[in-house]
């Protein structure tokens, strides 16, 4: 039983969808999954295990930012042996490329933290997705097409919510970085660590060029596309 999500041994599927919100996690496995059962409620952060089309898959919520997100992954990977983490998140978009509810397949991650810095002695490390998951979810989103578009580039995984300095993004939107959020450079690197499976996908929640958004409710609710890309991604 680890520290945080405090599951029992063998609650907690080999694959795990890793939103950051709790209810997100809950409407997941609520609409998802068959016969799903909360492991965890420790400290608010829902976990659920059940079954998707004969597959086992848990969902867990992973909180805000990449501090919050590693605790949890680092136990999910260390404490639970989980062998496959998709990221299902929100992101903003960077440029008017992207629409309000498009989709990203994040191939690498920018970040703005310094996390990683500390862990590589003041070197940059490139945290990139698996490629096995990575070419899935392509070819699931070509298979059933959603409604919104599907983006294949960069994510800027940021410290910060609210930026007092707005303009430092943009180089990154120079060199193709679509979307911003927090937690996609930690996730991958700490996947990149214990030899694991690793996606984020991201649906734009907001525009930071246009000033469009969803509501609370939309974005806890109504990214089902995002998900079926997961799922079929990640059990493929």
């Amino acid at each position: 039983m680890s520290t945080h999500i405090a599951a029992e041994p063998g609650q907690i599927a080999p694959i795990v969808l890793f939103p950051g919100d709790p209810l997100r996690a809950k409407w997941i496995a609520e609409t998802f999954l068959d016969d799903a059962r909360l492991y965890s409620e420790t400290r608010g952060m829902l976990g659920f295990t059940g079954t998707w089309e004969g597959h086992r898959v848990s969902v867990q919520g992973s909180g805000m930012g990449q501090p919050s997100m590693a605790i949890y992954a680092n136990e999910l990977f260390d404490s639970y042996g989980v062998q496959t983490v998709v990221r299902v998140g929100s992101c903003g978009a960077l440029t008017e490329k992207l629409k309000v509810r498009d989709i990203i397949i994040a191939n690498g991650a920018c970040t703005d933290s310094g996390i990683n810095r500390v862990r590589f002695h003041g070197l940059d490390y490139a945290p990139v997705a698996d490629f096995s998951l990575l070419r899935a979810a392509v070819e699931a989103s070509e298979s059933e097409p959603p409604e919104s578009n599907v983006h294949v580039g960069l994510l800027l995984s940021s410290d910060q919510f609210y930026s007092t300095r707005p303009e430092l993004t943009e180089p990154f939107v120079q060199h193709g970085v679509l979307g911003v959020e927090m937690e996609t450079s930690g996730l991958y690197t700490l996947a990149a660590y214990y030899g694991r499976r690793a996606l984020s996908i991201c649906t734009v929640s907001d525009h930071i060029v246009t000033g469009e958004e969803t509501t609370a409710l939309e974005r806890e609710q109504t990214f089902g596309d995002m998900i079926r890309i997961a799922l079929q991604a990640a059990t493929a």
